[in-house]
């Protein structure tokens, strides 16, 4: 499994035009090959935290370098965020509990 970790602080001006890209994103991403799923927390002091999983590298590529998330990113770096930082990661290891 592939997790893209992308934490940011949106810009005070960011508006409603962030909302509407990032709902078209969440529309595609949902239909890419691979893709599992993607959680996305707010802390205390604004920063935002989005972590998505992909079964494969070569799918987290894809989504990477769709067209239009290219265009969103492009965007998200001139109109929406303060500041970010993304980091995709290998899952070494996989551990779950599920209480009964």
């Amino acid at each position: 499994m592939v997790l893209t970790v992308f934490r940011n602080r949106l810009r005070p001006d960011a508006g409603e035009e962030y909302g509407t890209t990032l709902e078209r994103m969440l529309e595609i991403v949902r239909s890419m090959p691979g893709y599992i799923q993607h959680k996305v927390y707010i802390a205390g002091d604004g920063e935002r935290c989005t972590i998505v999983e992909f079964d494969t590298e070569e799918h987290q590529r894809a989504w990477s370098t769709h067209a239009e998330h290219i265009q969103a990113k492009q965007k998200g770096r001139e109109s929406y965020y303060s500041e970010y930082h993304l980091q995709v990661c290998t899952v070494l290891r996989d551990t779950r509990f599920p209480k009964a």
